[in-house]
């Protein structure tokens, strides 16, 4: 690789994969390849790579665990950071009286580490059940869904600022919105829960019925990549309405382009089929959004995140879903 290049992160303690394969890290599988795929194995090496990339106008983003993500064809320039070494995929738990404070490291898969508080018998992550995600990735985007969100449960965010910096941010100064956050910095490092003991065996039974719930509702056995779209605000009530309804009463369930359908069981879920390009996932988002703005007026914002080649920074961010 060219010397420039190599000088980002020659020195530091990353591992390096040249032209790596993007599609097979994302839960729709498909998509092209990143110029280069970095694991740090510390928040220094992440801090001065994040001080470099800045200097140098390299454009740098972090993938998640890809449940919310689409690649374009191309691949990406840049630099792509994965956090998933040891140092970025911890948890800590630390009991305060009544209440237990849990850390966890951005790349800490979500799944896992909600099961780990429902072993021990805590409740807090508990509306995060079904919902595929790194914990960095989840927190950037509040994931959640009609069971609660990840913020609910935030006592502290820990960040990289643009500069490099680290910077922690206690819950009074952020605000969890729907899908969003006004975390202002690119790079979340981890985040403390307030958590709270409860019947181990009454948090099991919860978790179980919510994923019950989405395996009836949703189609989890397909390639996708969760809910494609924002439950948009009705211009006339002002309240917020199901994408997924939007979309069914445009008479889309089922729409396919190449290998992108449209899924039977839930409209606002895009599968993709063997032999999809990710052209044909962006075809049919257009399709969808024209079609529910001819029949509902109203327009559709994405919810995935998708990455493409000459992204300027404010458009890029971790790869998740929130999901």
């Amino acid at each position: 690789m060219p010397q420039s290049v190599s000088s980002l992160f020659g020195d530091l303690e990353v591992e390096v994969t040249p032209d790596a394969p993007l599609g097979p890290r994302t839960w729709y599988g498909i998509g092209g390849r990143a110029d280069l795929l970095v694991r740090p194995n510390s928040i220094d090496a992440l801090a001065t790579l994040v001080r470099r990339c800045r200097r140098s106008s390299t454009p740098l983003r972090v993938l998640g665990s890809g449940a919310n993500l689409l690649v374009a064809d191309e691949g990406v320039d840049g630099i792509v950071v994965l956090l998933d070494t040891p140092a970025f995929r911890e948890t800590k738990f630390n009991p305060r009286g009544e209440i237990v404070a849990m850390k966890a490291m951005a790349g800490a898969d979500l799944a896992k580490t909600l099961m780990e508080t429902v072993r021990r018998g805590l409740d807090g992550l508990t509306p995060m059940a079904g919902i595929p995600a790194s914990v960095g990735g989840a927190l950037f985007m509040n994931a959640g869904g009609a069971y609660g969100s990840i913020g609910d449960a935030v006592h502290s965010v820990t960040c990289l600022t643009r500069a490099g910096d680290l910077v922690t941010y206690p819950a009074s100064e952020l605000r969890f919105e729907y899908r969003q956050t006004n975390i202002p910095d690119p790079i979340i490092v981890a985040g403390v829960f307030n958590l709270h003991e409860t019947d181990p065996i009454a948090v099991r039974e919860r978790v179980k019925e919510i994923f019950a719930y989405k395996k009836s509702t949703q189609p989890l056995a397909d390639h996708s990549a969760g809910c494609t779209f924002r439950n948009p605000i009705d211009p006339v009530t002002e309240k917020r309405v199901s994408a997924g309804q939007l979309i069914d009463e445009a008479g889309l369930k089922g729409e396919r382009i190449g290998g992108a359908e449209v899924s039977s069981q839930h409209a606002n879920f895009i599968i993709t089929h063997p032999g999809t390009k990710t052209d044909d996932v962006l075809r049919l988002l257009d399709t969808i959004k024209q079609r529910v703005f001819l029949e509902h007026g109203i327009e559709l914002v994405e919810e995935i995140t998708i990455w493409k080649r000459g992204q300027n920074e404010s458009q890029l961010s971790h790869g998740e879903p929130t999901a």
